[in-house]
């Protein structure tokens, strides 16, 4: 089941967080994006009533940038990260964006497969992108609602 991120959820996507992610966002920076950002919008996705992944967008008019997207690695390969996909070109569409993009560790290739099955393309490379060891990042988008 997917479902707005909510407060309470806050503890479990920071644990997650830290399982999935190098530079983890702490349960702060969750919190001000669900209460003080209006182009917000984070989703949860549970199983057997406990949260397993999640998802962030910004639709900032026409264009729509997923913030993150992680499943718990004992879930993954269970179709949870689809459905977080398809939950934010949903919403996405829904507020008018005409265009989707995000960055990605150039050396994370199973998210690289998940957004490429998405429709998503490689479109410019962020040099030294991520602050913890200046990895660069590719910079990806699709067309969602309109023409790119």
């Amino acid at each position: 089941m997917i479902r707005s991120m909510d407060l309470g959820d806050l503890d479990r996507v920071e644990q997650l967080e830290a399982e999935l992610f190098s530079l983890p966002w702490k349960k702060e920076d969750f919190k001000r994006e669900l209460l003080e950002n209006e182009f917000a919008h984070y989703f949860v996705v549970e199983e057997n009533n406990e949260v397993v992944g999640y998802c962030g967008i910004w639709n900032l008019y026409e264009q729509a940038q997923i913030t993150t997207i992680g499943v718990a690695k004992d879930c993954q390969g269970k179709g949870y990260a689809s459905l977080l996909m398809e939950k934010i070109e949903e919403v996405s569409v829904a507020n008018g964006c005409e265009t989707c993009s995000l960055e990605v560790r150039v050396s994370n290739i199973a998210a690289q497969n998940l957004y490429t099955k998405y429709g998503y393309i490689t479109i410019n490379i962020r040099k030294g992108y991520y602050s913890d060891n200046h990895e660069d990042a590719f910079l990806m988008m699709k067309a969602i609602g309109g023409k790119l």
